[in-house]
C-alpha cells in the first residue's frame, strides 16, 4: 500500500507531466484503432458522404470529451465556474485560461485522428467519389449517355473494387489515385495549420500578454492547490473525528461493561495505568479537530466554503466571525462561568 500511495503522490505532484502523458497515449490509441477499423463503404449516392462525416467527426468528439473527463481539472473549473462569488470574485480570463488549457491537452488525440484519416485517404475516396470529373479523367464521350442519377450511382461505387463496374467510362485505379491524392494533401496541409497554431497559442502568445498570461496562470495554480489542500485539511479532519468517534464509543462500552460487572473494582486496576496515554491521544485527535465536533458544525463549515469563499487577503487582524469572515457583524457576547470548590 505504501508503493501505491507514493505513486499517488508522485501523479499528484506531477499532475501536468502526467496529464500530456496520458493525452500522448491518447493520441497512439487513436492511430492503433484507425488501423485497427474496418472501413466499410456503403457504395451508394445517398450514404456515402454521411458515412463519411461520421467517421471522420464522430470519433474526435467522442476523443475530446474522453480527454476532458480524463483530466481531473474539469470538476475543478465546473466548481470555479457554478460557485457564488460571495466576497471573492470569479475571474473570468483564469476561467479562460483553465479551459483552454485542458482543451489544448483533449485535443490532441482528436487532431490526431483527423489527419490519420485523411492521409489514409479512405474517408476522402468515399465521400467525394461522385464529385469525380468524368470528362477530364474519363472516357468523355461516354458520358452523356448517362442520367446525372446513373452517373452517381456508377461512381457511387468507385471505393468498392468488388462492384464496380464502369471501367469502360472511368478507371477505377484513376479515381482512387486522384481523390487520394487530394486527400493527402488536405491532411498535410491540416498538420501544418494545427502546428503553426499549437505554436502560435503556446509561444507567440504569452509575449503580447505576459502579464495577463502570468496572472491567469498564477491564480489557475492558486485554485488548484487550494482545492487539494482543502481536501487534505478535511480528510485529516474525517479522520480525527471518526478516531475520537470509535474511542469514545469504545469508553462508553467499557464503562458500561465495568458496571455491570461484578467485580468492578479489580477491573478498573489495569485501566488506570493506561489512562494518560489514552488522554493524551484523545487531546492530540480533539486538536485537529480544529473546533469543529459535530455534524451540524461541520455542515455548516463546507456550505459556508461552497457560498462564501474567504478573500484572498492575507494578514487580516480581525478574528473570523459569522460565516468565516473577518469583521463586517455582530460578535456574540462571551459567557463566563466561574466554578467553586469547597473542601469538605
Amino acid at each position: 500500500m505504501d508503493k501505491f500511495r507514493m505513486v499517488f503522490q508522485f501523479l499528484q505532484s506531477n499532475q501536468e507531466s502526467f496529464m500530456n502523458g496520458i493525452c500522448g497515449i491518447m493520441a497512439l490509441a487513436s492511430a492503433q484503432i484507425y488501423s485497427a477499423f474496418d472501413f466499410n463503404c456503403p457504395c451508394l449516392p445517398g450514404y456515402n458522404a454521411a458515412y463519411s462525416a461520421g467517421i471522420l467527426l464522430a470519433p474526435p468528439l467522442v476523443l475530446f470529451l474522453l480527454g476532458l473527463v480524463l483530466n481531473n481539472n474539469v470538476s475543478m473549473l465546473a466548481e470555479e465556474w457554478k460557485r457564488p462569488p460571495g466576497r471573492r470574485a470569479k475571474d473570468p480570463a483564469v476561467l479562460r485560461y483553465m479551459f483552454c488549457s485542458m482543451a489544448q491537452r483533449a485535443l490532441i488525440a482528436p487532431v490526431v485522428w483527423v489527419a490519420v484519416t485523411l492521409l489514409d485517404g479512405k474517408c476522402f475516396l468515399c465521400a467525394f467519389c461522385t464529385a469525380v470529373p468524368v470528362t477530364v479523367l474519363g472516357n468523355s464521350s461516354l458520358a452523356p449517355s448517362l442520367t446525372p442519377p446513373e452517373l452517381a450511382r456508377l461512381l457511387a461505387r468507385v471505393p468498392c473494387p468488388e462492384i464496380y463496374d464502369g471501367d469502360w467510362l472511368l478507371a477505377r485505379e484513376v479515381a482512387v489515385r486522384y481523390l487520394r491524392c487530394i486527400s493527402q494533401a488536405l491532411g498535410w496541409s491540416f498538420v501544418l495549420l494545427t502546428t503553426l497554431l499549437a505554436f502560435v497559442v503556446r509561444s507567440v502568445r504569452p509575449c503580447f500578454t505576459q502579464a495577463a498570461f502570468l496572472k491567469s496562470k498564477y491564480w489557475s495554480h492558486y485554485i488548484d492547490i487550494e482545492r487539494k489542500l482543502f481536501d487534505e485539511t478535511c480528510t485529516e479532519h474525517a479522520k480525527a473525528f471518526a478516531k475520537v468517534c470509535i474511542q469514545q464509543f469504545f469508553e462508553a462500552m467499557n464503562h458500561d461493561l465495568e458496571l455491570g460487572h461484578t467485580h468492578g473494582a479489580l477491573a478498573m486496576a489495569p485501566a488506570s495505568s493506561a489512562a494518560p496515554a489514552t488522554t493524551d491521544g484523545a487531546k492530540e485527535e480533539r486538536e485537529k479537530l480544529r473546533g469543529i465536533t459535530d455534524q451540524g458544525a461541520m455542515n455548516r463549515l463546507l456550505t459556508s466554503w461552497h457560498k462564501c469563499k474567504p478573500p484572498l487577503k492575507l494578514g487580516q487582524e480581525e478574528p473570523l466571525i459569522g460565516n468565516g469572515w473577518p469583521g463586517g457583524g455582530p460578535r456574540l457576547p462571551r459567557k463566563e462561568v466561574a466554578t467553586y470548590f469547597s473542601k469538605v
